[in-house]
């Protein structure tokens, strides 16, 4: 590419204005059964419909983002709430893109509200960061008493399949965790492109996938910690399992980010019958 081309580009892709996309669900407990009562979108953010892969109790819900990628200027916000004793958990049908920004940062806001006794689980599938790509992920999560928020992140620097690093951009993570106004879990964090940092051992350790998985609004058991932490990981995967009160941190560094989504998913299998009442069943979308 030219330095002419390559410029043109840039203007081009300045120029372009991004989608502004919104979507609200509420999820409420009718009898025995968790149901999808309000879906509310602008832009492309969709929920088709609700399923029930293991009975009426727990609403699945995939969201969909038609575009199949995040560019600089788009902004994405949804929000969830969950009433008094619903169910829900929410994945996407495939792995998220965010591409280079063209100088534009692009910007993903989750909104989630768990109810009094409600449990809402937010288990995406990976994002994979582009090189050059300039965004803002920011999650905040409101428990109400009895409320329970199980949810994980898989982020991926780089197409690592194509043996893309990392090199220049920048991503911006903040997450919030709060019961009742009561912080449980507060995390900021700055990923730029190219630094040092990335490879470093008290960094990311050469590690182009990290995952984190939260489990927050229960008292951990010592019995769930030493089942997570006994937990096997494949070859070039670290692993830590810490509990706080009221919540339970998985992390892992992985150089794949079928790794790292493999070790979180044995972490939830494990944890969920204990802090959640129900046996693990992945929704079928992960096999597609």
């Amino acid at each position: 590419m030219t330095a002419a081309t390559a410029e043109a580009r840039a203007l081009e892709d300045a120029a372009r204005p991004g989608w502004q996309a919104r979507l609200a669900l509420r999820v409420e407990r009718r009898g025995e059964k968790s149901v999808l009562a309000h879906c509310e979108h602008c832009g492309p953010l969709r929920v088709q419909k609700a399923l029930y892969p293991e009975g009426p109790q727990v609403c699945h819900a995939i969201v969909l983002h038609p575009p199949g990628g995040v560019a600089g200027g788009d902004t994405l916000e949804i929000s969830l709430a969950a009433a008094a004793g619903a169910h829900v958990l929410l994945t996407t049908p495939g792995a998220g893109k965010w591409y280079r920004s063209g100088g534009r940062q692009a910007r993903q806001s989750l909104s989630i509200e768990v109810g009094e006794d409600a449990l809402v689980e937010l288990l995406p599938q990976e994002t994979i960061v582009f090189d050059g790509a300039e965004a803002q992920l920011e999650t905040r999560v409101e428990l109400a008493a009895g409320g329970v928020f199980c949810g994980w992140e898989i982020l991926c620097l780089g197409r690592t399949a194509a043996g893309e690093r990392f090199s220049r951009g920048l991503i911006e993570l903040a997450t919030r965790i709060e019961r009742q106004g009561r912080p449980l879990w507060l995390e900021r964090g700055q990923l730029r492109g190219g630094s040092p940092w990335l490879d470093a051992a008290a960094g990311l350790a050469g590690r182009p996938v990290s995952g984190t998985l939260l489990l927050a609004g229960r008292t951990v058991d010592a019995d769930w910690l030493a089942a997570c932490r006994a937990l096997p990981a494949a070859d070039g995967v670290l692993t830590g399992v810490t509990a706080l009160p009221e919540l339970l941190v998985a992390r892992c560094l992985a150089p794949g980010a079928e790794l790292a989504r493999a070790w979180l998913s044995a972490v939830w299998q494990r944890l969920r019958p204990a802090a959640l009442g129900r046996q693990a069943v992945p929704p079928r979308i992960w096999s597609t």
